[in-house]
């Protein structure tokens, strides 16, 4: 039997690498930095936070779908590199049919290909699985996105199709997405081995 997500709890996902916790208003200033000199982060975003103006209303949009019970997002702080590193949410959260979203992910340029990735992967999927018992964890990217299908797959996510000029991305341009997806039985028969084995490097 599957828990309803706890929307109201503050939430702190952790181990030795990294730590997720709510994310707040008041995590503009950990965040700026990125939106100032990494625009090129949400390319292949839905909603860009690049520059001062559209990070304050990605944060605003962000926290008025947890406040609605719609998505629950995380700022990410490395550990080894004692820094804020970037963000990260669960969103389209369906408790009554035990399923949800993982998406809204992004790092700054020195955090990515450093396994920091795999590390909160770990921890929201675990999340879901083991604490919820929920029964899909379901993630989607601009099918351009070559870097972070590549990731999702190297994680254990199953590719499923390619839902046609389904969305607007930040650029303007309509896009097609790539939908993948992790099973509750896949989670315990293989992809959580493997994450854990991904951990060690």
């Amino acid at each position: 039997m599957s828990k309803a997500f706890p929307f109201h709890e503050t939430l702190v996902l952790e181990n030795e690498r990294v730590i997720l916790r709510a994310l707040t208003q008041n995590d503009v200033a950990n965040l700026r930095v990125f939106s100032e000199h990494e625009p090129e982060l949400w390319q292949y975003s839905i909603q860009s936070a690049a520059g001062e103006a559209n990070l304050q209303l990605y944060m605003d949009k962000a926290l008025k779908d947890k406040s609605e019970g719609n998505a629950y997002p995380f700022i990410v702080y490395d550990k080894i590199m004692q820094e804020y590193a970037g963000c990260t949410r669960f969103y389209d959260i369906q408790s009554q049919h035990a399923c949800l979203q993982l998406g809204y992910t992004w790092y700054g340029k020195k955090f990515q290909g450093t396994g920091l990735n795999v590390h909160c992967k770990y921890l929201m999927l675990s999340f879901v699985f083991d604490n919820l018992g929920f029964e899909r964890v379901e993630a989607r990217a601009d099918v351009l996105n070559k870097r972070s299908i590549a990731a999702m797959k190297k994680i254990g996510f199953l590719e499923e199709g390619i839902l046609r000029n389904n969305a607007l991305s930040a650029n303007g341009i309509r896009r097609d997405s790539m939908v993948l997806s992790i099973l509750k039985s896949e989670w315990y028969d293989a992809i959580k081995k493997q994450i854990l084995h991904l951990m060690q490097y």
